[in-house]
């Protein structure tokens, strides 16, 4: 299954190095890989009423991939329909998702049919990464694999680069409101030598710096911002660039334009674009730069058409561009400014600006982080452990640590990891092994899901242990409960644990650890057996096991045993000759 961004595909013609070539790109690999695809979006009705049609819009797709796409809606029948490939074909499109409210609403139940039949899920819809959709995050739940594809990678490679400070002067282009963005501000100052102010958000600093604005040009909600921004470039001694001159449009003869020093705006004038000799410093200041970023319009909300100002800027930018100068184009409004101005595309460009400033400010972008982390852990070892030939124990969702911190006590002669999800946990757990000397015992925040293989396969020594004990992300939702075991995991525990080493599994859900079981009996390859009586362990009538076989509760094992209820425990074995 592919999610893609079609507005993308369906409102741009094809070029060699455009966003659409780049999913059209996805989806003809994954379809000469031989794979059954099933295209997955949501796309905008408004530019064109027939879009309406699902099957209009399977034939734009049909000609754009030049390949034979079948329309297929999300009715009764949809999921068997599937599974039984009644529709014969090797692309299927999808409702327009955006008429469903379930997909908003990242409904568990409606991902799973979106899911119907499907092995692997592509995420080639970048600029809806910073929501949580059923389409992007919780359809990952039920895939084998989630990964990411052409289009999606590369402006991931993009918006990296925004943080890179690996060129100098590195100066940022701000337009746009500047409302809700103060973090992201913070952050740009703390990147750029210099901050260049044009479109609304310069009378928004231009006021923070106490010179005279009409305030009917003063947004109140950014009010908070612009200071913030202004004393933090200030303290860290970051050039801040406003307009010296606009353009002014008269209120009563719209004919009519004037020049106006930027602290002198006459009432009945409004300003429309910045002044010759705003774009005269703009182009002294920006000319020495080695790295640029422009993102939100130089426009301004009082003017309906796009500013010969940033048409300039635009053909600027392109001549830096050309002269070892990095350009970074964010927001629609400057990429297709930029695309008008230049001969040919020498920047990199993220249309979609929202995503961006979510990112600046901090904001976690959940559609990539449900992805599986493919690509490596790069792990120093001795940095970790004051010996890595000793064999090493995994605890899969440490919590607290109590479990894994007072087995590396006891046992000196291993070493401990702790992989867990909340980064919160992760941290109070780093300062005890700080504060208490531990040099066996570490902790990682991860998703080990989808990172296990990556995180234990660079261990030098043997994995002798992992343990998955109580998991439960969600107390009210017990479907939940066993979503961290999932095949990718078995897979990886199974494969990497060394020969007659061992799986502890337990839950106070007896469901939850029946389904643990299943899923390693299921995929575990053959490779794990489960461990029934002997001299270290005793087994209740029905498998489970009577005792922890390590001596050592979590605390949650503890808080149930002292309320009297019973636990659910396992014990899986590695056969000598697996490898």
């Amino acid at each position: 299954m592919v999610r893609l961004d079609l507005t993308i595909v369906l409102r741009e013609q094809k070029k060699q190095q455009s966003p659409a070539a780049r999913v059209i790109s996805t989806i003809k690999y994954l379809h000469k890989a031989g794979a059954k695809l099933v295209l997955l979006s949501s796309w905008s009705l408004r530019a064109d009423s027939r879009l309406l049609k699902l099957e209009y819009v399977a034939e734009l797709l049909s000609s754009e991939l030049e390949l034979k796409v079948i329309p297929v809606e999300l009715g009764s029948g949809f999921e068997q329909s599937l599974r039984e490939d009644k529709h014969k074909s090797s692309i299927l499109l999808l409702e327009n998702l955006s008429q469903f409210k379930q997909e908003q609403a990242n409904c568990s139940e409606f991902a799973r049919r979106l899911s119907s039949g499907v092995d692997i899920f592509v995420n080639d819809a970048f600029f809806q990464s910073h929501k949580i959709l059923a389409s992007n995050v919780g359809i990952t739940g039920f895939c084998y694999a989630s990964i990411a594809g052409f289009h999606f990678d590369e402006q991931m490679s993009q918006l990296k680069k925004i943080i890179e400070m690996n060129k100098r002067p590195y100066f940022a282009i701000v337009g746009g409101n500047l409302a809700g963005k103060a973090a992201a501000l913070l952050f740009l100052a703390s990147r750029c030598d210099g901050l260049v102010f044009v479109g609304d958000a310069a009378f928004q600093i231009m006021h923070a710096f106490g010179l005279p604005v009409p305030m009917e040009l003063v947004e109140q909600e950014s009010l908070e911002a612009a200071r913030v921004l202004v004393e933090a470039a200030k303290a860290r001694g970051v050039q801040i660039i406003l307009p010296k001159d606009f353009w002014c449009l008269n209120d009563y003869y719209p004919s009519r334009m004037k020049i106006f020093p930027a602290n002198r705006i006459i009432d009945g004038w409004k300003p429309v674009d910045v002044g010759p000799n705003t774009l005269e410093e703009m182009i002294s200041v920006l000319s020495r730069c080695k790295k640029i970023l422009w993102i939100g319009a130089v426009k301004f909300s009082s003017s309906h058409q796009e500013s010969a100002g940033a048409s300039k800027l635009a053909s600027m930018l392109y001549n830096l561009s050309q002269m070892n100068c990095d350009l970074i184009v964010v927001g629609k409004q400057a990429c297709e400014t930029f695309i008008g101005r230049s001969r040919h595309v020498t920047a990199d460009m993220i249309e979609n600006a929202s995503i961006v400033w979510e990112f600046l400010k901090g904001r976690k972008l959940h559609g990539l982080l449900a992805l599986d982390r493919a690509y490596p852990f790069k792990l120093n070892w001795d940095a970790l452990y004051a010996n890595t030939t000793l064999p090493l124990v995994v605890d899969v969702g440490s919590g607290n640590g109590l479990f894994l911190t007072r087995m590396a006590k006891m046992r000196k002669d291993w070493n401990f990891l702790g992989l867990e999800r909340n980064e919160k946990l992760v941290r109070r757990c780093l300062d005890h092994v700080s504060q208490s000397g531990m040099t066996n015992g570490y902790f990682i925040a991860t998703n080990a899901t989808t990172t296990f293989r990556s995180i234990v396969s660079s261990y030098p020594g043997d994995l002798v242990l992992v343990s998955i004990q109580c998991p439960n992300p969600d107390f009210n939702r017990t479907e939940h409960r066993w979503r961290m075991v999932q095949r990718s995991l078995v897979e990886a525990i199974a494969d990497l644990v060394a020969p007659d080493g061992k799986v502890f599994l337990q839950s106070d859900v007896k469901e939850v650890a029946v389904r643990m079981k299943k899923e390693f009996m299921k995929y575990g390859k053959g490779k794990l057996t489960v461990m029934h009586d002997s001299e270290d362990i005793t087994s209740q009538q029905d498998g489970w096991l009577n005792e922890n076989p390590f001596g050592i509760r979590s605390d949650w094992e503890q808080h149930v045993i002292e309320r009297g209820a019973p636990m659910y425990r396992l014990l899986l074995l590695k056969s000598s000759s697996s490898g």
